[in-house]
């Protein structure tokens, strides 16, 4: 005999009387926060604010487009203080097509409890001294 098994997020739909879904995660609004950046040759170590996400807000996934590569060999993150990578891991980026990002590790996460400055930091080189990138992050609305 086949046995169902509930996602985390539609666990109550498995039990009697049924509860209401997090809204958060199921059904929620998907609100977007852009950040254009300016390539200007920003130094190793630099960090770029992307924009602030108020408290409760669930991450779900973000895109970078970008005219120009970030270049062969600087390393860019995108997280908090104190967590860089949050969002997305230390690596290059040399695409100039739109590239989605997003870790399990912040997309299963709660809804945040304070507000949150994101940032993009560069890491091992220099980005490029010209071109543009866009930045969207996407979060669902309580």
């Amino acid at each position: 005999m086949a046995t169902t098994t509930y996602s985390t997020d539609a666990a109550g739909l498995g039990t009697s009387p049924t509860t209401k879904l997090s809204g958060a995660v199921v059904g929620g609004r998907l609100r977007r926060f852009r950040a254009v950046i300016t390539f200007a040759a920003q130094a190793d170590g630099d960090t770029i604010v992307l924009t602030t996400v108020p408290a409760g807000y669930t991450f779900a996934y973000g895109m970078i487009n970008a005219s120009a590569t970030f270049g062969a060999s600087a390393t860019i993150a995108i997280g908090i203080s104190g967590a860089t990578g949050k969002y997305r891991t230390a690596a290059t980026h040399t695409a100039t097509v739109p590239t989605l990002f997003g870790l399990t590790t912040a997309a299963d996460d709660d809804a945040t409890t304070a507000e949150e400055t994101i940032l993009l930091t560069i890491a091992t080189a220099a980005l490029p001294g010209s071109g543009t990138a866009v930045v969207d992050m996407y979060f669902s609305a309580p």
